[in-house]
């Protein structure tokens, strides 16, 4: 159906009524990119973390000697610079004046002559060693230690206030420390001191603490204080502005994936966890990414999603188990997961140190161009990832979740790349590269075994990229979500505390309804009046996406419509395209059972293009699922 041409000066009156009334409404185009743009974490952090290693038993010889062997192995040279001081580092907080008091039983260097203690003594020598140096804390009063892990050793000592090691009101005075005067690079905040310190709750009682009302529930995101959650953490954020204002810190968020954070982290930190803790077994590993592998519209340079550290070197992913163990590396290098060794590297087998440091993988996981790898083929029991490098290739994943083995066939169509022409793979584990194909291809796999390859072919978009190719490129500042709900496609393994004794784990990370790539916010395949489309961006009406328009491209095209999948199916929306604020192109009413209908806009010279979905006259409040079919930018430089 062919929609009437607005004139120039409708267009400009509608642009002008949307600058006024930009303050108040969500949808006004903000005529720029509104995500901060940080220098740091420009590619997902990667380094060495004591936590998996060690837990608590921490000490300055384990983490000098995990430092000189990501020196001496070449591993720092690959981009394992951060060495992360986690949770046991502190001896209490001094009740005088408020300062930190590091256990230099355990870190000598931090003894110094006037009495306090310091790290700066090992902040500069990881430094001099080439390495930036990591810390941890917790939001609230309190750290995780102290309520899960009260058996292990060095946990805060002395009375209740000084017990209280943790952020919450004494953001200013902490993180002037860490960083002005001590000289980190990173700080990972955890959640647990605004979670499990409730009045009456057996671990206050029986350890003396004073209570902090909880403002997450894991459980629950409607019993969750999203706004002050987020509040908290920005506070951080604002204060790592004043101590450390070249931009070079990383704040790396830790809420489990609760209070809805896979929607806000983007905005406040440079990394944050979309899930629980990892633990060496496959089930939850299958559970953490899967928390992060449809999330691909919301990471990007400077912002990650992060499905926790490696657990490579333990457990199921152990020397004896290296099938599972490169699962895990792949797996977390195609989704830019940050890339954080947790094994006790002074005796770390060869085996281990060549997944860690094949080069090839760390290369795909720290491409510049920060896009996501998305699914390209989605099951239960298999699935094919992909994802758009700078340098014109594409990687792929090749994932074998279950327990037998699986044949897989890989095709043109799923990479956008040409069918007609040849496609050519290079195995990133093995080095070498396959014969050519075109079309498909098949590939046998051992259960639980990953394949990942370095491909390169003709682009079935020979003009342009398709949006949803370079995720890291778009940003969702607005999801159209109502209701946050949990999201039901993440793996649900047993209890990892608890065991069977409960009725099971249930969906719990807010997030479902987000927009996607490839796929509609709810994971159903694109479709819009019984037309499949395999490429495109799902989103809900009510949905703001900013795109910067990195290769000069001079067009946007895209098909849109209200998807098959809606369910809402009542209800009109429309779609329309703006360039740096101003109205570039509009769809008028499309409404369930509409075929779509063609968007196309001049983007000479724009720099932020923005792809706004409008309910018109809502009735209903049910979510009206959206498609951009075949969203594109083209012309311009295309790799």
């Amino acid at each position: 159906m062919r929609l009437p041409r607005l004139t120039l000066s409708a267009l400009a009156l509608l642009a002008a009524s949307t600058a006024v009334h930009a303050a108040s409404d969500p949808l006004a185009p903000a005529g720029r990119w509104t995500l901060p743009d940080r220098p740091a974490a420009r590619t997902p952090p990667m380094g060495w973390s004591s936590w998996n290693a060690f837990r608590t038993d921490v000490d300055e010889a384990k983490v000098l000697g995990a430092a000189q062997t990501l020196v001496d192995s070449g591993l720092a040279r690959l981009g394992y610079r951060y060495v992360n001081v986690d949770d046991g580092w502190w001896l209490k907080r001094r009740t005088g004046d408020g300062r930190l008091l590091i256990r230099t039983a355990i870190f000598p260097s931090a003894s110094v002559p006037d009495g306090d203690s310091s790290f700066r003594p090992f902040t500069d020598r990881l430094h001099a060693m080439g390495l930036k140096a990591g810390l941890y804390s917790d939001i609230g009063r309190n750290a995780c230690s102290q309520a899960y892990d009260l058996q292990s050793p060095n946990l805060p000592e002395g009375t209740t206030m000084e017990r209280e090691v943790g952020l919450y009101g004494h953001v200013d005075q902490d993180i002037a420390l860490f960083f002005r005067d001590w000289g980190f690079d990173y700080l990972k905040v955890d959640a647990c001191g605004i979670n499990v310190y409730a009045a009456g709750a057996p671990v206050v009682v029986q350890n003396g603490y004073r209570a902090l009302p909880p403002l997450i529930d894991q459980a629950s995101i409607n019993r969750t204080d999203v706004s002050q959650v987020r509040s908290l953490y920005a506070d951080v954020a604002a204060a790592l502005r004043r101590y450390a204002p070249d931009g070079d810190a990383i704040l790396s968020l830790c809420t489990w994936g609760s209070a809805d954070v896979r929607r806000w982290g983007k905005e406040i930190g440079h990394l944050w966890r979309t899930s629980q803790d990892i633990t060496p077994n496959w089930t939850r590993m299958l559970h953490n990414f899967d928390s992060a592998s449809t999330r691909a519209l919301y990471a990007k340079p400077g912002a990650w999603n992060d499905p926790d550290m490696l657990f490579i070197g333990h457990g199921d992913f152990d020397a004896r188990h290296l099938t599972e163990a490169r699962s895990h590396f792949a797996l977390w290098a195609i989704i830019n997961a940050p890339l954080f060794i947790g094994f006790d590297l002074r005796g770390a087998p060869k085996s281990l140190m060549e997944i860690w440091g094949n080069a090839d993988i760390v290369r795909v996981n720290q491409d510049p161009g920060g896009h996501q790898g998305v699914i390209a083929y989605a099951s239960d029991d298999v699935q094919a990832i992909v994802k758009t490098l700078s340098n014109g290739h594409k990687a792929v994943v090749l994932f074998n979740r279950g327990l037998a083995p699986a044949t897989m066939e890989l095709t043109a169509a799923q990479m956008k790349l040409a069918a007609d022409a040849p496609i050519t793979l290079r195995d990133l584990w093995t080095g070498k590269t396959l014969p050519a194909f075109t079309g498909e291809t098949r590939f046998d796999l051992a259960p639980r075994e990953t394949r990942i390859f370095e491909v390169s072919g003709t682009r079935r978009l020979r003009d342009g990229m398709y949006l949803s190719e370079v995720p890291g490129d778009v940003n969702v500042a607005v999801d159209g979500i109502t209701a946050s709900e949990p999201d039901p496609v993440v793996h649900r393994m047993m209890g990892q505390w608890s065991g069977t004794r409960d009725t099971g784990e249930r969906p719990v990370y807010a997030g479902w309804g987000g927009a996607q790539a490839d796929a509609t916010p709810y994971d159903q395949t694109l479709q819009v009046a019984g037309r499949a489309f395999d490429t495109g961006l799902g989103v809900l009406a009510g949905s703001r996406l900013e795109v910067r328009n990195t290769r000069g491209a001079t067009r946007f095209e895209a098909l849109v419509g209200v998807d098959d999948s809606t369910r809402n199916t009542r209800d009109a929306t429309e779609f329309f395209v703006y360039g740096d604020g101003r109205l570039l192109a509009r769809s008028g009413a499309r409404r369930f059972g509409d075929v779509v209908t063609s968007l196309s806009a001049d983007v000479h010279d724009v720099k932020v293009i923005e792809l706004v979905t409008r309910a018109v006259r809502r009735a209903s409040d049910l979510p009206i699922v959206t498609t951009w079919a075949e969203a594109a930018l083209r012309g311009g430089t295309v790799r």
